[in-house]
C-alpha cells in the first residue's frame, strides 16, 4: 500500500449516488455496528461524479438512521491509475470498467450487489464519529 494523507470530508448523504444494490442482511450488520461505535470507516466517493465506490451498505444504514451528513474520502477515480476496479467472483461478469461504474451511478439503475470490487492505493482509515454529530 502507498502511504498518503487521507483527507476526511463531510458531505450531505443525499448528494451521493450508488452504483450497486445492497444486501439487506449486510445493512442490518452495518446498522448494528454504527449504533454501537458510531461511523467507523468513511465512504469512498468519486470526487467528480459523487458516485459511491466503497460503502454502499454504510450509506444505506446512514439513511435508515436519519443521518444528514456522512464522512467520505474523495478520490480522483477516473484519472487515478492506482485505483483498480474488478468484479467479485460469481457476479456474472468477467470485468467492469470505471466508466461503467460512473455511468451506472448516474443512471436510474443499479448493478446487482457485489458486482464491483475496488482496490485502493491506500488503507481506508478507521474513524470514530458519534452519530449525533452527523444528524
Amino acid at each position: 500500500m502507498i502511504k498518503r494523507d487521507i483527507q476526511l470530508e463531510f458531505v450531505q448523504l443525499d448528494s451521493l449516488y450508488p452504483h450497486e444494490m445492497t444486501i439487506p442482511s449486510n445493512i442490518e450488520t452495518r446498522l448494528s455496528k454504527l449504533r454501537k461505535v458510531g461511523f467507523y470507516k468513511p465512504i469512498i466517493v468519486d470526487s467528480e461524479s459523487m458516485v459511491i465506490l466503497d460503502g454502499h451498505h454504510k450509506c444505506n444504514a446512514a439513511e435508515v438512521l436519519g443521518l444528514s451528513t456522512v464522512p467520505v474520502v474523495m478520490v480522483d477515480y477516473q484519472y487515478s491509475s492506482g485505483i483498480e476496479v474488478r468484479t467479485w467472483p460469481g457476479c456474472g461478469r468477467d470485468e467492469i470498467s470505471k466508466d461503467e461504474i460512473v455511468e451506472m451511478g448516474l443512471s436510474d439503475e443499479l448493478f446487482p450487489p457485489k458486482t464491483s470490487r475496488h482496490i485502493f492505493p491506500f488503507d481506508i482509515p478507521t474513524i470514530r464519529i458519534p452519530l449525533d454529530e452527523l444528524r
